[in-house]
């Protein structure tokens, strides 16, 4: 059982015992550390505002129960959407002028896990600093909550299903009519969770005919919840049986999005953004993109065609996204499936993913399979090799920098070294001795050999 407390948020399991699990206290403990911290950056101000809402995990009306009594308690008026999604309560932060947001989901990890996900004013996560400043104020428990007189509020509004769904409507690259005349028909696995409440209710406004395959939001998880090949037979089953055009595959919290190709292969996360961004990028005659180091190559091969500049960020998306700001990028996000669209905005959002990839598909008049083929192919291995406490990484991260220092090397997140048909991303863990070995190449097989290649001269450098 574990708590794991970062610059993101909270998370941790259910049950146990305090500061070791994710447990009543911990949650009321870091709520009232990130309240204190949304209120000292708005000090004067008469009135705080917070949104939250939850993913559909059986303890999630737990910890937002307490998280939201926690935050009344510090004087500030707490608007819950109920159960939602992580895009969705960065939307609504905005739009109801809030001075921050909490999403209480531990994202694709299993149902024993629940996690408090920070936002600030403008709906996109916090930077590292911000993140350290609630950390302190959590272990000092600096802070105070207010008289009887001074509570704040608390209030509900579930219309946030319809008002993020119309926000994805109006975007000016959803091609509304052509998914409408295409009469898709597609199968939808939500993994129990929220996702089954608004995937096909956007579908629905798409005319798009919608297989439902656990999307009844009980948290009952049927499947790993993380969108991978090896969790996600039955979809594939479905989508065949069904003669389905393909499937959709979010995670609990509704922000990675995966597909599965008419014919049940899998589409691959790591080309759902590649997708997405095709068509973004077509449709304006280029631009720029980003995504993290670990992602696939296959970003930068399609948004080189489109005459457009690719830029690879550190890891997470909270640098993902400080980026594409930094770079005017049009489209981005992460190859586990999560596509950040700034026109709509600054977060990982699968309706978006969702409506951008049927537009694709029915602008394209081919099928997903024939879509899929028609990009640049790689293959990826994801290793990690365990040390002992007393190594250090970073020596060794440092001196894999200068033996390939005549290779295309980046050091922003560890050491990602680009040869001319593959790449190695080794990146350490801030929690355990580990380093973790991420490749791609043309060939599942040359990206397992260059893994187990880089593997073995790390042995060599700790002997």
């Amino acid at each position: 059982m574990t708590l794991i407390k970062s610059i993101s948020g909270i998370r941790g399991t259910i049950g146990g015992k305090t500061a070791e699990n994710l447990t009543p206290i911990d949650a009321v403990k870091f709520a009232a550390a990130f309240g204190a911290f949304i209120k000292q950056r708005n000090k004067g101000k008469k009135k705080i505002t917070i949104v939250i809402g939850r993913d559909a995990r059986i303890s999630g009306n737990m910890i937002s129960s307490l998280v939201a009594n926690t935050l009344v308690g510090l004087a500030i008026d707490v608007i819950d959407l109920g159960l939602s999604t992580t895009p969705t309560v960065e939307v609504a932060v905005p739009m109801e002028n809030a001075d921050g947001g909490i999403i209480i989901t531990a994202s694709h990890n299993p149902k024993q896990w629940n996690a408090l996900k920070l936002l600030n004013e403008k709906g996109e996560f916090l930077n590292g600093e911000e993140g350290e400043q609630i950390l302190e104020i959590a272990d000092n428990e600096d802070f105070e909550f207010s008289e009887v007189d001074d509570l704040g509020s608390y209030s509900q509004d579930f219309s946030y299903v319809e008002k993020h769904i119309q926000e994805v409507l109006k975007l000016d690259l959803v091609d509304v009519e052509a998914i409408k005349k295409a009469n898709f028909k597609v199968v939808v696995d939500a993994v129990n969770s929220t996702g089954g409440i608004f995937i096909p209710a956007l579908l629905k406004e798409l005319n798009v005919t919608c297989i439902e395959l656990y999307c009844t939001p009980n948290g009952q998880f049927p499947h790993n919840p993380e969108p991978l090949k090896e969790h996600l037979t039955d979809i594939s089953e479905l989508v065949i049986k069904e003669k389905a055009d393909f499937g959709i595959v979010v995670d609990p919290d509704v922000d990675r999005l995966a597909l599965v190709s008419e014919d049940g292969s899998m589409f691959g996360e790591e080309y759902t953004l590649v997708a997405c961004a095709d068509y973004v990028l077509g449709k304006l005659g280029g631009g720029n993109t980003v995504s993290n180091l670990s992602s696939s190559r296959a970003l930068r091969d399609v948004t080189q065609q489109h005459g457009g500049i690719y830029t690879a960020s550190a890891v997470g998306e909270v640098n993902v996204v400080h980026k594409m700001k930094e770079t005017n990028t049009v489209i981005g996000g992460e190859g586990n499936g999560g596509i950040i669209y700034p026109a709509s905005h600054y977060g990982r959002d699968s309706l978006v993913g969702v409506a951008l990839f049927l537009s694709h598909l029915a602008n394209k008049k081919i099928s997903c399979k024939e879509l899929r083929d028609s990009y640049p192919s790689y293959f990826m291995s994801k290793n990690k090799i365990q040390l002992t406490p007393e190594i250090n990484v970073d020596t060794i991260l440092e001196t894999m920098a200068s033996i390939y220092k005549n290779e295309e090397v980046n050091t922003i997140d560890g050491v990602k070294i680009d040869f001319e048909n593959q790449w190695i991303h080794l990146r350490k863990s801030n929690t355990e001795p580990i380093i973790r070995i991420y490749t791609e190449a043309t060939s599942q097989l040359d990206a397992d050999t260059l893994a187990i290649r880089f593997i073995n001269e790390i042995k060599q450098i700790i002997k």
